[in-house]
């Protein structure tokens, strides 16, 4: 039997596959929906470029509806996987399983899912990963069910015990708790040896309440890319400038500096309505030989492509066009899952 201690690996670690739903008329999606299967087919054709997709989909309507339009764009099919399976939303990120490593071993940590601390209805998204495993999707992967609110999108990991995350989001969803005692669950939970928090940090049309994968990823074990504002004058100028300058008083375990890269922005994108929607570009989704970036139609796409191709030397960057997506308050990383080495084929370590 394996020694290796249980972590939670780097985004950049080889992945079995990245895990998402397909949207329907059930979901939120339903006034856009066509709009929307553009940005999925755009977004699994570039997935099964370089590894597996699985795909959730509500019945076989739906599933054959998805089928078509992915064959239909060249996508790889075979390297498509559909799995029927009853869901609420599409965002995957929060709703899917996090998955720890230890050798050859894979633990599915099964968190609850609250709908972003209520705002919107759970049940069958807080049974997704229940549902999965049932079907055996995990194969030989432990499940493991949590009984404390937490979303994929709040936590991000460079693989050797630190974890990056927002007192902002985590405040929310447990307002009875304590910096520390957030950061001693955390640190529990998920093999952490290191909580960095950050206090400031957010941006407007984001219902999340501030998830980390919107605000700052790590870039290896060294590096943070974070969303920078150069527009001074807009909502976010100074709120992301603290933030900036929290990330550069944070600390590697050894002590020394992070360094930091800071990703463009945007101008700002309105729905009809006027509401300011989310375009972050650190929203990107780190899988096999590849980085996907949300891509928004802004002239920023192109800096952005260059500075995550700096920042990942030797993947391909991808761009993947959001812009339907943030209608809904999220985009490109909110909606996948990545899949560890070993979770779909067990005994690869």
């Amino acid at each position: 039997m394996s020694n290796a201690r249980w972590r939670l690996p780097a985004e950049w670690e080889p992945q079995d596959g990245v895990l998402l739903a397909w949207p329907h008329e059930g979901t939120d999606w339903a006034a856009r929906l066509a709009e929307v299967e553009g940005s999925y087919v755009a977004l699994v054709r570039a997935i099964a470029g370089f590894e597996p997709a699985v795909v959730c989909v509500a019945d076989a309507t739906i599933e054959e509806r998805a089928r078509r339009r992915l064959v239909a764009a060249g996508t790889p099919i075979e390297r498509v996987r559909f799995v029927r399976v009853e869901y609420d939303d599409t965002w995957l990120r929060d709703s899917g399983p996090i998955t720890l490593v230890a050798g050859a071993r894979r633990r599915l940590l099964d968190f609850r899912f609250t709908g972003w601390g209520g705002k919107f209805g759970a049940e069958r998204d807080d049974l997704l990963v229940e549902n999965l495993a049932a079907q055996g999707l995990f194969g030989a992967s432990e499940r493991r069910r949590i009984d404390f609110a937490l979303e994929g999108g709040a936590i991000d990991a460079d693989g050797a015990g630190t974890l990056l995350t927002t007192w902002r989001c985590l405040h929310q969803r447990h307002p009875q708790l304590s910096r520390g005692e957030l950061r001693e669950t955390l640190a529990r939970e998920l093999c952490a040896s290191r909580v960095l928090m950050l206090e400031r940090g957010w941006l407007e049309g984001d219902d999340t309440d501030a998830h980390i994968d919107t605000l700052a990823r790590f870039a290896g074990s060294a590096h943070i890319v974070h969303q920078h504002c150069d527009t001074a004058g807009d909502v976010h100028f100074e709120e992301l400038r603290a933030m900036a300058a929290e990330l550069a008083g944070f600390v590697q375990a050894d002590g020394r500096p992070y360094r930091l890269t800071a990703l463009p922005w945007a101008r700002p994108i309105r729905a009809a309505d006027g509401r300011r929607l989310a375009a972050s570009y650190a929203n990107f989704l780190v899988i096999n030989g590849a980085v996907l970036m949300p891509a928004y139609g802004d002239p920023a796409d192109g800096h952005a492509r260059a500075l995550l191709a700096r920042a990942f030397a030797g993947r391909e960057v991808v761009p993947v066009p959001c812009r339907p997506l943030i209608e809904q308050n999220g985009s490109l990383h909110c909606l996948t899952m990545q899949l560890p080495r070993g979770v779909l084929h067990a005994g690869t370590a």
